[in-house]
């Protein structure tokens, strides 16, 4: 499925392109790098405050797209959890030969563990690959936001962005 966040509710690649937060194929190829879905001007800065190294940047007005500086971030994560939009994953494309890497957050009850294979999906919540659960966040400074670590086949690098939820 493809289209614009007007029309299904979720950023086409096209216009997450354009955007000021998403990195290139170049930038992405060099290893884990911080990915902000933000393609509307809406007052909100958590991903700026939140970055210990501060290379995300909103400034003013609140209203500004989020800017990154890729080659100061080192994908630490702690935008990714901060973030209420639930708009920014951590991705890393050199994770194995064949496979990559995703965390992102998740707000769902029952957690998934270490080792479990989950379905990973698109920004449609269309089921694209199998994927397995590498680590699993949930640290206190969070609030209730788990961030989830998942592996999964790297020809799904760009579609791949969260996990089906897991039955109750």
């Amino acid at each position: 499925m493809s289209g614009s966040l007007k029309k299904t509710g979720a950023p086409s690649l096209e216009e997450l392109a354009a955007s000021p937060a998403f990195p290139s194929e170049e930038q992405f190829k060099r290893g884990p790098v911080a990915v902000i879905e933000c393609v509307e001007e809406i007052p909100c800065n958590p991903c700026e405050s939140s970055c210990p190294r501060g290379v995300i940047r909103v400034g003013e007005p609140i209203t500004n797209l989020p800017v990154i500086d890729l080659d100061g971030c080192v994908a630490c994560g702690a935008c990714v959890a901060a973030c209420p939009g639930l708009a920014i994953y951590i991705k890393d494309y050199t994770y194995g030969p064949d496979t990559a890497s995703i965390s992102f957050p998740y707000e769902y009850l029952p957690l998934p563990k270490a080792g479990d294979v989950v379905e990973v999906v698109d920004r449609y919540g269309g089921t694209v690959c199998k994927g397995t659960v590498l680590k699993v966040r949930s640290p206190k400074a969070y609030d209730r936001t788990a961030v989830v670590t998942v592996e999964y086949p790297k020809e799904f690098f760009y579609e791949a962005i969260s996990m089906k939820r897991l039955a109750c």
